[in-house]
């Protein structure tokens, strides 16, 4: 099954996507987005057709006809799904000045709603024939046919979203991925529960209690899909190596001598808004390290796609004194929690008492609470003598 769906996937990506390697291309992924959706939307009218006459007209099964509302709710969703990634290929313009990436979140979102519209409506129906207390269902060898095909089938669009929405890193892809999975299991069972039934007449109740399971794992994709697209909505952290990418490009240059106070923005997949902080010698000519920031903010753009804006933290090097305290209140801090960092320090020297001024950067996963560390900063600082006092700020990263 996996290489068929290899070799066919790759056929069909020759034939409808041109410059296909081109992943970040808004109208390859557009392309990419119209194949896998009208394969999605051909295989199940066709199913959805198969099933609702099996079910509704020849077995009278409420599994079958369950299991074929399904699958016009996935056509309806992958006709969505072709709407949002021609919305999402349109360039920027005055109104939306970073794309319209996003809308598949917004269609994701569809997607959910109406695979739980469907489970509510087949749990609603199966209980219905359940409590009645009889069932008119009855074998047909086309039942067996038609649903075998439809495994067969939605197995294959499984591999086939998963991996167009790997390879174009598409979150309505991978969400349609699960929901085609969780339809071959769901038709599974209402294939089995069609076998016992012709095996054993007297479970007359069989066709419900599936139909039951049939809606429990559709409402339960429904309820998956909608809590992903939910973080990516609300604002999640960013994929796994897009933070290490970004420092790998600044620790590139000689000038930059830390970074801190990142933030990436997300306007769809794969795309960014990068800020940061990059420390330079303060020593160092400005219009010199404003250059190098530049090139940093172009190297970026080039080399990950990412619009990146820098803030130039200019740093004292060259005062032994302030090396020192520097050194000795990040080797304080630590010992609060070894995950923990200082930057921007300053220095501020007065005949009363000197003031140490420093931010932290605490990861999420530190449960101190701002205050919680500011005074344990505090402490830490004042071991170094009674005129030594910190002025902290906690960033979270």
């Amino acid at each position: 099954m996996k290489g068929d769906s290899r070799n066919v996937t790759e056929l069909l990506c020759r034939l409808f996507v041109r410059d296909r390697q081109n992943v970040n291309d808004p109208e390859v992924r557009r392309r990419y987005g119209m194949v896998v959706s009208l394969v999605a939307i051909s295989l199940n009218i066709l199913l959805f057709a198969g099933k609702f006459v099996i079910g509704k007209y020849i077995a009278l099964s409420i599994a079958i006809y369950a299991d074929a509302m399904n699958n016009l709710a996935d056509a309806g969703s992958s006709l969505i799904s072709l709407v949002s990634f021609r919305i999402a290929s349109k360039p920027a313009d005055r109104k939306h000045p970073f794309g319209h990436a996003r809308i598949e979140y917004v269609t994701s979102m569809i997607v959910a709603f109406l695979v739980l519209h469907t489970g509510l409506d087949v749990l609603t129906e199966s209980i219905g024939k359940l409590t009645a207390g009889t069932s008119d269902t009855t074998y047909s060898v086309w039942s067996v046919v038609v649903l075998g095909a439809a495994i067969a089938a939605k197995l294959w669009l499984c591999l086939f979203n998963r991996k167009i929405g790997k390879r174009i890193n598409s979150s309505i892809m991978k969400a349609n991925a699960a929901d085609s999975l969780s339809d071959a299991l769901s038709t599974s069972g209402v294939l089995v529960a069609t076998l016992l039934l012709y095996f054993f007449p007297s479970l007359w109740f069989i066709d419900a209690a599936v139909g039951l399971i049939v809606a429990a794992v559709i409402i339960w994709s429904g309820i998956k899909i909608f809590n992903e697209t939910k973080n990516s909505i609300l604002g999640e952290a960013p994929e796994e190596g897009v933070v290490e990418s970004i420092t790998e490009i600044v620790s590139e240059y000689e000038g930059a001598l830390g970074v801190h106070d990142m933030f990436l923005h997300g306007y769809g997949p794969g795309k960014y808004m990068v800020s940061l902080h990059v420390e330079v010698d303060g020593s160092t000519d400005v219009f010199e390290s404003h250059d190098m920031i530049d090139n940093i903010e172009k190297a970026i753009r080039d080399r990950l796609g990412y619009i990146c804006t820098i803030h130039l933290d200019p740093i004292v090097t060259d005062d032994e004194q302030v090396n020192e305290l520097r050194a000795k209140t990040g080797e304080l801090v630590q010992q609060i929690d070894p995950r923990l960092r200082i930057h921007d320090f300053r220095f501020v020297a007065g005949q009363t008492h000197t003031n140490l001024i420093f931010d932290i950067a605490a990861p999420f996963e530190v449960k101190l609470t701002d205050d919680e560390l500011i005074d344990a900063a505090a402490g830490q600082v004042a071991s170094l003598g009674e005129n030594y006092f910190a002025v902290v700020t906690v960033d979270r990263e």
